[in-house]
C-alpha cells in the first residue's frame, strides 16, 4: 500500500476521473477481431489470480477477524477506556483503568469495576466496531478474564440494544474468586428477532465490591467454525474470486510506521492471551487476533497458497536498519518465521506451530522481501534485500524470492511491481507487457487498482480493472501473480483510511464492487492457455487528466474503447473470450474463430455493464450491478456480435471438434 495519500498524489499516481472523454473518430466499421484457434498459445500462470490484505480500513479487526468487541485488552488508548461505558450511578459505582494487576506481559491493563454496599447494579458496555451486529438465531461466544473480592461473585453478560431496553442474548457467569480466571458463556438469540446494528455488549455485577476485567471477547460463529476464526460472508466472498494465493501480512502493515509497529510475528502466535497488540500503520491499534497462523488458517480455508512477506528493515516513518550487525536479529526473524511455515516438528519453529494446532507444514513456495522499497530514497534496499536473500537461500534454496526494488546483485525470481492510476489511464497500459522481455525477470503485480469513487469503486473503475486484467492475462507468461488492493474497507464514516476498496461491509452485511465481480469472472474463466486475439478498427477517445494544483496539465491521451482477450482450457476444449466495451456506444464486433473445425453455436455468457459510468454497489443496493447470465447462440467461425455500452463480458465457447 503506499505510504501516504500525499506521497500518492505528488508521484502523480492518483488522477481524478472528471474529466471529460471525447472519441477521436467516428466509427467507420465494426471492430473486426479475429483470434486463430489452431496456433499454440502461450502457457499461462496457473498463480495469476490472488488476494493482497493489510490492516488498513478495518480489514482485520472491525472486518475479516470475526471478533466483535474493541478494545477488548483496554489498550487502544492510554487512561482512557474508549469505546467501554459505564451503566449507572457514577456516584455509586466507578469504572478505570488499572495496571496494577497485570495477567502476563500481554495482558497489562485491565478495567476496574467498583460497586458500593448499596447500590443495586452496575453495569459496563462496549459499542462494538460501529455496533454489534445481532442476528436472529444465532450463538455468540463471550468469554473475559474476570477476579473481585466478592468472593462467589455472580455476573450478567449481555447483548442488548444501545438504549438498554431490549435485551436480545443474555447469560450468567458465577463462582468469581480472588484470582484471575477465564469465564466463558454462549448468548444464544431468538429466532423471532429482527437483524440490527443498534445494540452493545455489556457486564453487569449486583454485589459490592471491586471486579476486574481483561481480554473481554465476542465472537459470532465463524467461517468452518474456527475457534479465533474469520467472518462467514466475507470468507465466502473470497471464495467465489477463486484466488489462487494469499499474499500476507499485507503492505505498509508488515514494516509499521516504526520498527516495534512492524509484523513481528512472535507476537502474533499462540493464545491470543499472549498477544500484546501493535499500534497498526493506519491510525488505529491492531489487535494481533490475525496472526501468523491465522493468516496461515485462511489460506487452508479458502486452499490458496500462502505468499509470505517479511521484514526487511524499512519501516515508513523512521527509515531503515543498516546492513550488518543491525540486520542480523531480522534476518534471525525471517527464517524462524519460514521455519514456522514449512519446518517440520523437529525444528523449534516448526514444534511450535505444532504446539499452537497445525501439526503438518503448509505449502510455502514464494517469499516477498520487504514491501514497496522503492520508497526508500537512501537506496539500501540492495544491500538489505542481499543479507536477508542470502540467508534464505542457504537455509530454503526451493523458495522463489521476490524483489519490491530492483536489485543487480542479487537475482530474485520476481519483481513486485504496483499501479494505482484512473480507470483512463490504466486502460492506456494495458499493453505494458506486450514487448516486456522474456529473458528478463518475471513479473508480480503486487498492488493496483483503477480508482473512481469511494470508499467502493464504480463501474468506471470495474471497466479500468477488466481492461488492465485482459492485458496480464496476455502475458501471463511473464506476469506470474497479481492481486487487487486494497481488498477490504469497513464502510462506517472513521472505518476506511483508503479511498478505493474492492469489497464494502458494515457489521451485518457485505458487498462487492463492480470491480469485484469483473476480477471473479475473469479468476473463474481462465484456462491455462493464452491466445492471440488480434483486433482491428478499435475506436478511441481523448482523455483530458485536470490539471492538479500548481503542476503543469499533463497532455491528453488517447485510449481504446475496446479491449478483448482470449484463453482456453485446453482439457475441456473451452475458449474464454474476454470483451470490455468502456464506451457509451454500441459496438458491433465481427468475430473470426479461425483453427477449429467445429463449434458450437451456443456460447454462455457472463455480462457486466451499466447504464451510467458511475453506478456503484452499497449497503442498501448491493447488487445493483452483478453479472447476468445469458446465451449467445450464433457462433461460428465468423460471427457479428453486439457489445452493449459499459459492458465487460466473458464468452465462453465450447470446441466441438
Amino acid at each position: 500500500m503506499k505510504k501516504s495519500l500525499i506521497t500518492v498524489i505528488s508521484l502523480g499516481i492518483i488522477h481524478c476521473t472528471f474529466a471529460q472523454t471525447t472519441p477521436v473518430s467516428p466509427v467507420k466499421a465494426p471492430v473486426h477481431l479475429s483470434i486463430d484457434l489452431g496456433q499454440p498459445g502461450k502457457k499461462l500462470s496457473p498463480m495469476l489470480y490472488g488476494l493482497m490484505t493489510e490492516e488498513i480500513n478495518h480489514s482485520y479487526d472491525g472486518g475479516l477477524y470475526a471478533e466483535l468487541i474493541q478494545n477488548r485488552v483496554f489498550k487502544d488508548k492510554v487512561d482512557t477506556a474508549v469505546h467501554w461505558s459505564l451503566i449507572g450511578d457514577p456516584a455509586t459505582a466507578n469504572m478505570i483503568l488499572v495496571n496494577s494487576e497485570p495477567i502476563n506481559r500481554a495482558l497489562t491493563t485491565s478495567l476496574k469495576l467498583e460497586l458500593q454496599k448499596g447500590s443495586g447494579e452496575a453495569e459496563f458496555a462496549n459499542d462494538g466496531y460501529w455496533g454489534i451486529p445481532v442476528k436472529p438465531g444465532t450463538a455468540y461466544r463471550a468469554s473475559f478474564y474476570a477476579k473481585s473480592t466478592f468472593k462467589g461473585a455472580e455476573l450478567t453478560v449481555k447483548i442488548e440494544s444501545k438504549d438498554g431496553k431490549s435485551t436480545f442474548a443474555f447469560g450468567k457467569i458465577q463462582g468469581l474468586t480472588g484470582q484471575w480466571k477465564k469465564y466463558t458463556v454462549t448468548l444464544n438469540t431468538p429466532a423471532n428477532i429482527a437483524s440490527t446494528l443498534n445494540a452493545r455488549f455489556s457486564i453487569m455485577a449486583t454485589q459490592p465490591g471491586s471486579y476486574w476485567f481483561n481480554l473481554v471477547s465476542l465472537f459470532p460463529p465463524t467461517y468452518k467454525n474456527r475457534p479465533n476464526g474469520n467472518r462467514v460472508d466475507l470468507m465466502e466472498m473470497q471464495a467465489a474470486m477463486n484466488p489462487r494465493f494469499l499474499r500476507f501480512p499485507g503492505g505498509d502493515y508488515l514494516e509499521g510506521k516504526r520498527l516495534e509497529d512492524r509484523f513481528a510475528f512472535k507476537n502474533t502466535i499462540g493464545d491470543i492471551s499472549t498477544r500484546p497488540g501493535k499500534n497498526s500503520r493506519w491510525y488505529y491499534r491492531s489487535s494481533d487476533g490475525m496472526g501468523l497462523l491465522e493468516f496461515l488458517q485462511w489460506c487452508e480455508d479458502l486452499r490458496m497458497q500462502p505468499l509470505l512477506a517479511v521484514y526487511a528493515g524499512y519501516s515508513v516513518g523512521k527509515g531503515y536498519l543498516a546492513t550488518g550487525e543491525d540486520m542480523k536479529p531480522f534476518v534471525s526473524e525471517a527464517l524462524d518465521e519460514i521455519e514456522y511455515v514449512i519446518g517440520d516438528q523437529s525444528t523449534p519453529f516448526g514444534a511450535r506451530r505444532a504446539a499452537d494446532g497445525h501439526q503438518q507444514p503448509f505449502n510455502l513456495n514464494c517469499v516477498v522481501i520487504g514491501n514497496e522499497d522503492f520508497f526508500d530514497k537512501s537506496n539500501t534496499y540492495e544491500d538489505r534485500f542481499s543479507q536477508i536473500y542470502d540467508a534464505i537461500r542457504a537455509k530454503y534454496p526451493q523458495l522463489k524470492i521476490i524483489a519490491t526494488a530492483k536489485v543487480k546483485s542479487r537475482k530474485a525470481d520476481l519483481l513486485d511491481e504496483h499501479f494505482y492510476r484512473s480507470p483512463e489511464v490504466l486502460r492506456s497500459m494495458t499493453k505494458r507487457y506486450d514487448n516486456y522481455n522474456r529473458d528478463s525477470i518475471a513479473i508480480f503485480v503486487g498492488e493496483w487498482a483503477a480508482q473512481d469513487a469511494k470508499p467502493i469503486t464504480n463501474m468506471n473503475a470495474a471497466l479500468g480493472d477488466a481492461a488492465w486484467l485482459i492485458g496480464l492475462e496476455r502475458n501471463a507468461d511473464i506476469v506470474k501473480m497479481e492481486c487487487y488492493a486494497p481488498l477490504f474497507a469497513n464502510i462506517n464514516k472513521g472505518a476506511f483510511q483508503w479511498g478505493w476498496n474492492l469489497i464494502g461491509y458494515n457489521g451485518l452485511t457485505s458487498f462487492g464492487s463492480p470491480s469485484y465481480y469483473a476480477q471473479s469472472m475473469f479468476a473463474t474463466h481462465y484456462g491455462d492457455q493464452s491466445i492471440a486475439a488480434i483486433a482491428e478498427n478499435v475506436p478511441e477517445e481523448t482523455w483530458q487528466a485536470p490539471k492538479v494544483g500548481e503542476k503543469p496539465q499533463p497532455a491528453p491521451i488517447t485510449i481504446p474503447t475496446f479491449f478483448s482477450g482470449a484463453t482456453m482450457d485446453t482439457q475441456k476444449k473451452l475458449v474464454y473470450l474476454k470483451l470490455v466495451n468502456s464506451s457509451g456506444a454500441m459496438q458491433t464486433v465481427k468475430i473470426d474463430l479461425k483453427g477449429a473445425k467445429k463449434l458450437n453455436a451456443n456460447a454462455k455468457v457472463l455480462s457486466l455493464s451499466s447504464a451510467n459510468i458511475k453506478d456503484l454497489n452499497s449497503i442498501s443496493e448491493p447488487r445493483k450491478i452483478v453479472p447476468v447470465a445469458s446465451t449467445f447462440k450464433a457462433v461460428s467461425n465468423s460471427f457479428d456480435y453486439q457489445l452493449p455500452p459499459y459492458t465487460i463480458q466473458v464468452l465462453t465457447i465450447k470446441i466441438s471438434n
